[in-house]
């Protein structure tokens, strides 16, 4: 596997960037289905690659795909390992722009433990772990979130002191501008996705794969 980039947002950004507050987690019902490439136009970047939204691919790709995604949602752990290939397959040519879409229950101490995940540098293996045993934790109305967080100990999380950067400000900034920029792009299912700007429909996984690799060779 190809060593891949992950940019890191720093606590102090974090701050900055957002304050404390409720976290204005949207609860919905996320649809299984993903979604064939339509002519429709790109839509406000800064709605859809904040500065502090997690980066998987070098910066300076000239192909950015954005994932509206939520780490409970069964369809987004089976695009998972098709955004892997396609990284392998272009690791210059593309990066990956992750959005938190909170859909399910339990979603949001999902993203908590990403998050925390994030500031000890073990984002990308967290990640990978959560989605991998998805089935043992993400159970429809009863998620056990104690699992979750022990399946990030065993891919190296420092538990005690991710469960003491948690509550961490910056994270709930992240909670609360995500819920809303899930909300002003009207995302409705997960995952969804973006490329180069305009969204995708009707996915299926061969088509998310054929639609990179054409963007890939235009540029």
């Amino acid at each position: 596997m190809n060593r891949r980039t992950l940019v890191i947002s720093t606590a102090a950004a974090a701050v900055a960037a957002f304050g404390g507050g409720a976290v204005l987690v949207q609860r919905g019902r996320a649809a299984n289905s993903a979604q064939l490439p339509a002519n429709t136009p790109s839509v406000d970047q800064s709605r859809l690659t904040p500065r502090h939204a997690p980066v998987l691919g070098p910066t300076d790709a000239p192909v950015t795909l954005v994932e509206f995604f939520d780490p409970s949602c069964e369809a987004c752990r089976a695009f998972h390992p098709v955004l892997q290939r396609l990284r392998d397959s272009y690791p210059t040519q593309l990066r990956l722009v992750l959005r938190y879409t909170v859909f399910h229950e339990g979603s949001d101490e999902a993203v908590r433990i990403l998050e925390t995940a994030r500031m000890q540098d073990r984002f990308e293996p967290i990640l990978d772990a959560l989605l991998d045993q998805q089935p043992r934790w993400a159970i429809h109305d009863s998620p056990q979130m104690d699992r979750a967080w022990q399946i990030a100990a065993e891919a190296g999380l420092d538990l005690e002191r991710a469960q003491g950067d948690r509550l961490f400000p910056g994270i709930t900034g992240v909670l609360n501008q995500d819920a809303t920029d899930v909300e002003a792009l009207e995302i409705r299912a997960t995952p969804t996705f973006f490329l180069n700007g305009r969204r995708l429909e009707n996915v299926s996984q061969r088509s998310l794969e054929d639609a990179v690799s054409q963007a890939v060779a235009a540029v």
